[in-house]
């Protein structure tokens, strides 16, 4: 049960944005059942070349405002008329796939979602209120930073980790594990004696935003593209044939989450607090981020927000949007659905989570 607050960045490139009729055409008759279906059909259509423009390619051919204009067109057609949501609509989909070509596929233990948005104060808000509905009174909240990178699975068996592989689609991504040991910041085994028997550690590997104009100057003395931005930087830099050049690049990972976890015995139960997660990584020498915070009430939440929007560019890496989770566990495990909400437009940076 989380919620990822994105906000525009001034010193994002300026694009225009797009309007209804960019996405639907001009004069689009939406009382018309055939006509509802072809926009429906078009907006997808837009959003999976998109999507794999930026997943895949690693080459964006949109703004991330015009990337979410579409995509809430997209679901507010389907709000309005259901029979336009198919199990295959992207609104329904993590965005992205495995990429064969050049990498093995391989399924992740446990599913890895993707996070919901909402846009506005007010829809932050509701998504509160809808909360308080079906959590205890007192429950407290983790606000951490959205971080503009690539999503990593990480799998651990007896404390030693043999598998690395992207998001992908949620159920399939690429085996990156050569690569991925070439970041310093990930241990190829737990610090415990009491590792899981396995446990999948998922977090995001990013490009420092200081690295990144000296990784792009140097490519274009040699002649070559640069990138367009520190998380396609990680990207491309991740998904080298020859580790040795995935070696070379100042790659950073920080954690954020677990799944699959199997306990070794039942003296060592998984943790019950998203919080106390945080605080078992770091003790298996993981690197966390030092940028989150506990929090009580939801102007706690809203404190959190504001101050980063004013220091969004005082951190380590781009950011990607303010995220809200639930720190109760099981009460994460009970929300009605899945998937997380993102809180709507905060004062955070670019937002690509698509």
């Amino acid at each position: 049960m989380t919620s990822k607050t994105p906000v525009p960045d001034p010193a994002e490139p300026a694009h225009p944005e797009p309007t209804p009729e960019d996405a639907s055409g001009p004069g689009a008759d939406l009382g018309d059942p055939a006509a509802r279906q072809r926009l429906a059909h078009e907006l997808a259509a837009q959003i999976d070349a998109h999507r794999e423009a930026y997943y895949v390619a690693d080459a964006p051919t949109v703004s991330d405002a015009q990337f979410d204009a579409l995509m809430e067109r997209l679901r507010g057609l389907e709000e309005a008329y259901p029979e336009l949501a198919s199990a295959d609509s992207p609104t329904q989909r993590v965005g992205g796939r495995a990429d064969t070509s050049t990498f093995e596929a391989v399924d992740h233990t446990a599913r890895m979602y993707s996070l919901d948005d909402v846009f506005s104060v007010e829809e932050l808000d509701a998504w509160f209120a809808r909360v308080a509905k079906q959590v205890p009174a007192g429950t407290r909240f983790l606000s951490e930073l959205k971080i503009d990178g690539l999503a990593v699975n990480l799998l651990y068996r007896a404390g030693r980790l043999v598998r690395a592989a992207t998001r992908g689609d949620g159920y399939t991504g690429e085996d990156i594990t050569a690569n991925v040991r070439t970041i310093a910041d990930i241990p190829a085994r737990l610090d415990t004696e009491h590792p899981p028997e396995q446990v999948e550690i998922r977090g995001e590997v990013f490009f420092p935003v200081e690295a990144f104009g000296e990784l792009n100057a140097g490519l274009v003395e040699q002649g070559k593209a640069p990138f367009a931005n520190p998380r396609n930087a990680a990207a491309g830099s991740l998904r080298q044939k020859d580790p040795r050049v995935t070696a070379q690049r100042p790659l950073h990972m920080l954690v954020h989450g677990v799944a699959a976890w199997v306990p070794a015995d039942e003296s060592h139960p998984e943790p019950a607090l998203q919080s106390e997660v945080y605080e078992l990584l770091r003790s298996w020498g993981m690197p966390i981020s030092e940028y989150f915070r506990e929090c009580r009430t939801q102007r706690d939440v809203n404190d959190y927000i504001a101050y980063y929007g004013e220091h969004r560019h005082d951190v380590l890496h781009e950011i990607d949007g303010i995220v809200v989770k639930v720190d109760d566990i099981a009460v994460q495990g009970s929300w009605a659905t899945p998937r997380a909400p993102r809180a709507g437009p905060v004062p955070t940076s670019t937002r690509r989570r698509r």
